[in-house]
């Protein structure tokens, strides 16, 4: 089980080929493409087996990953859900996890890194009294305790995880031994050594103690931070041991619970689509909502040429803008590109083609139509 870990494969690649193909009953295609329907495209048979023809969809899905899936199979869901080319997520989620698990479509993979770059938040629960050899309830009891902590003690150890710490990955993760995953050397029956290494905590504080043998927590932290390996430690130091019992991500990068969006409600939207009652365009979060932190500049036409043809671009004057760094640039309103900006010089680094399916007009960051 895999919290985050910069370990874990990046999202764009992540897409899975073996979907099985859908019937092609229901509305007639002209009605299907009228409402941006994902099975207008009739599938085509080719030695005896239908094969669909995916389309070009551009944004992101903010998944509310019900407990029990893993991230590739969610990756696989939504994309069959929109008949899309390409899908890839922007940081795994344990398949006992629940929460936000950011989906890139299409183009949107481009900026799948600004997302996997992002803080992360979760709620989760401890329960004392059990180390487990994968730090979560899936594993092998290793130590037992009939000490339990109170409020006091635990908290006056939160400090000590709190800002950049040294942390060592749990066995069960995806970090790479001499080219194999440590998980797979565990679960050989391998004993895996795992250098600690460096993790910032932004904030860690208890939320409540229902009883004496769990403590739920609320964590926000960087990149490559394992909660599972929080709760082993804090229940080391305690004396009482510990494991995670229950786990939500609320906030992945830009996205929050506000953004997500559960299976079943994504599923009838596309049952709605089917019937011309509304577009799964309404689900999609625009392909810039990724870049969030990242200045925006607009050019002009022209310059907008030149930066899709992969050329740079001097900007002069007093019109030119005063910053450097990564910015992407905007033509009319729309995303172009992701460049870098300095000495007056945009170089273009990412082209963006947004033909296709993209989040409906006047779509923002927070609200789902």
């Amino acid at each position: 089980m895999t919290v985050t870990s910069p370990d874990d494969a990046v999202a764009a690649k992540n897409i899975d080929p073996h979907l099985v193909a859908e019937n092609n009953s229901g509305p007639s295609p002209e009605r299907m493409r009228a409402t941006n329907d994902p099975r207008a495209d009739k599938p085509q048979r080719q030695g005896g087996q239908q094969k669909r023809n995916r389309r070009d969809v551009h944004g992101w899905i903010v998944l509310d990953k019900p407990i029990g899936m893993t991230s590739t199979q969610a990756v696989a869901v939504i994309k069959r859900l929109f008949n899309a080319k390409r899908a890839g997520h922007a940081g795994t989620l344990d398949p006992l996890a629940s929460g936000g698990l950011p989906i890139a479509l299409g183009e949107a993979t481009k900026t799948v890194p600004f997302v996997m770059d992002g803080r992360k938040r979760y709620r989760f629960t401890v329960t004392w009294g059990e180390e487990r050899d994968t730090d979560d309830t899936e594993g092998r009891v290793t130590h037992t305790s009939d000490a339990r902590p109170t409020s006091d003690a635990i908290q006056a150890l939160l400090p000590r995880f709190t800002g950049v710490i040294e942390q060592i990955p749990p066995q069960y993760s995806a970090i790479k031994v001499q080219g194999e995953r440590a998980y797979d050397l565990a679960r050989d029956g391998e004993v895996v050594e795992l250098k600690p290494r460096p993790v910032e905590i932004h904030e860690l504080v208890l939320v409540e103690q229902p009883d004496s043998s769990h403590s739920v927590f609320e964590a926000e932290c960087g990149k490559g931070t394992y909660v599972r390996a929080l709760a082993r430690d804090i229940g080391r130091l305690l004396g009482c041991y510990g494991h995670i019992s229950a786990l939500r991500r609320t906030l992945v990068g830009p996205f929050d619970e506000a953004d997500m969006i559960p299976l079943a409600e994504l599923e009838a939207l596309c049952d709605r689509a089917a019937s011309g009652e509304g577009s799964l365009a309404d689900a999609l979060l625009h392909v810039e909502t990724a870049l969030d932190d990242i200045p925006a500049l607009a050019v002009t036409r022209a310059d907008a040429a030149r930066l899709h043809r992969g050329q740079a671009v001097l900007l002069r004057g007093r019109d030119a803008p005063n910053c450097s760094g990564t910015v992407y640039v905007t033509v009319a309103g729309r995303l172009l590109a992701l460049a870098e900006l300095g000495n007056g010089e945009l170089i273009p680094k990412r082209v963006f083609n947004l033909s296709g399916l993209t989040a409906s007009a006047g779509r923002n960051n927070n609200e789902r139509v």
